[in-house]
């Protein structure tokens, strides 16, 4: 009887995809489908948990075959991710848009990352003083007694690094193993091996500009079948996000999400909070946020989806160059952001838990000289966190480990881990979306009106 419900499950999996497909040869715009996809992965996901419950094998089976769906997207786009990056950056440079100015780009973005991260860091503190989070208000059970165990032996391992080690972690000894993405800075080193050729370029280019024209015509050419590699990769991102929030809500544990409502719901406040400031920023240097999120939230709900950050970067990317933003800047910036500065995992989220578990060792989290040291350190901390499921523990670590507080106690969120990283991930993106948008607009490079055309949405470039 297994197997005849096993079917069914993936029948109907089947047909969904079915319909999604069908939307698109109609031509119905990419945001309507993503969030056609979205709607029918939440209800999906919640009728196959109420029928045979969290922890059933048919559902445990069903959902591994879904995962060939939803895995095997997010496994296209990160293999895209590293050539994409190289490649535009490099091409950045050999259609002049980076030469003047890359300096003051680079410190623009960065600068953008941190101020953000320090200002998560501020409302992840205020939401966890006004919904009185306490770490002693957690059940602690054998999971969560073991991902404590397993954090503190981390902590152990990953001791925390001045920022200078940090700094110097970012540069490239081995270009190559970081186009593997073999480290959490792996991308940010390929950014700036990309950018070393590109001066590299622009000095040959001065001297013997013959072959500098022969390495731009290459260049170009890579170019323009990594983007094409890089459409045909986003055309299926409504079935990736069907799949990946189908089986996330089918196997989420609701009875300790009921139990941990409070954190959950702090968190979302906070999260909130954080993404109606980078609309406020927007606001403030003149640009319309609504623009904003209508263009954003293809990429926003597959960050939701997928929690992955460098996932998400193709297309971070292709929705920047939609707000009229250069192929360099969006670049820099989505690139960047996926190491330094992630305003929902390395600053909200190791802010909260610092409040919440200060108590348990006798400190007062609202003393002023607490709460600037955890500021502080969030910000520094924030410099290479992974743009993986899995960084905001890293950046947890880090934190807590410097303000000397019990890392175990951070294991007792694990039930609700995959909740919250959801929200997490796409605050992460949005900020280094905005630190790109906000950087072109400092800069005067912006194209405003593709910012504010309507019709000049990502599904116009995929589809």
């Amino acid at each position: 009887m297994d197997n005849v419900w096993f079917i069914i499950n993936l029948a109907l999996m089947i047909g969904f995809i079915s319909l999604l497909f069908i939307m698109q040869r109609k031509h119905i715009s990419f945001s309507k489908r993503v969030f056609t996809a979205l709607g029918i992965g939440i209800l999906f996901g919640l009728a196959l948990q109420l029928i045979y419950g969290p922890t059933s094998e048919v559902l445990a089976r069903s959902t591994d075959w879904f995962q060939l769906v939803g895995g095997g997207y997010v496994k296209f786009l990160q293999m895209i991710v590293m050539p994409l990056v190289f490649i535009s950056i490099l091409g950045a440079f050999t259609r002049l848009s980076l030469s003047s100015n890359i300096g003051k780009i680079s410190v623009l973005i960065i600068g953008i990352l941190l101020g953000t991260t320090a200002l998560a860091a501020i409302v992840g503190i205020g939401s966890a003083t006004v919904f009185n989070l306490e770490a002693i208000q957690i059940e602690e059970g054998d999971a969560e007694i073991n991902r404590g165990t397993q954090m503190e032996e981390t902590s152990q391992s990953l001791a925390a690094q001045t920022l200078p080690q940090q700094i110097l972690e970012l540069l490239p000894a081995n270009p190559f193993l970081d186009l593997t993405g073999a480290r959490a800075t792996s991308t940010i080193s390929v950014v700036i091996f990309a950018a070393i050729l590109g001066i590299a370029y622009l000095g040959v280019r001065r001297k013997t500009p013959e072959q500098a024209e022969v390495f731009a015509k290459i260049v170009d050419a890579f170019y323009s079948i990594i983007m094409r590699v890089v459409t045909l990769i986003l055309r299926l991102t409504p079935y990736g996000v069907l799949a990946i929030m189908t089986k996330t809500v089918a196997l989420s544990d609701f009875s300790a999400i009921y139990n941990l409502g409070k954190f959950v719901i702090a968190s979302y406040v906070a999260l909130a909070v954080m993404m109606l400031i980078h609309l406020l920023l927007l606001l403030f240097v003149g640009l319309s946020p609504l623009q904003y999120l209508r263009k954003a939230f293809p990429v926003l709900a597959f960050a939701f989806t997928s929690r992955t950050s460098a996932g998400a970067l193709p297309l971070n990317i292709k929705t920047q160059k939609s707000l009229g933003v250069s192929d360099g800047i969006a670049n820099f910036a989505g690139s960047f952001g996926l190491s330094i500065g992630q305003n929902g995992c390395a600053g909200i989220y190791p802010a909260m838990l610092a409040v919440m578990i200060a108590p348990t060792v006798g400190i007062n989290p609202l003393q002023p000289s607490f709460l600037l040291s955890v500021i502080v350190i969030v910000v520094i901390s924030s410099f290479g966190v992974a743009g993986v499921g899995g960084g905001a523990t890293f950046a947890a670590i880090l934190v807590l480990s410097a303000l000397d507080l019990p890392i175990a106690l951070a294991g007792l969120l694990i039930s609700i881990e995959p909740l919250i990283d959801m929200g997490r991930t796409a605050v992460n993106v949005s900020g280094s979306m905005t630190s790109g948008i906000l950087t072109s607009k400092i800069t005067k490079d912006i194209d405003q009106e593709v910012y504010n055309n309507p019709h000049n949405k990502i599904e116009e470039v995929e589809v």
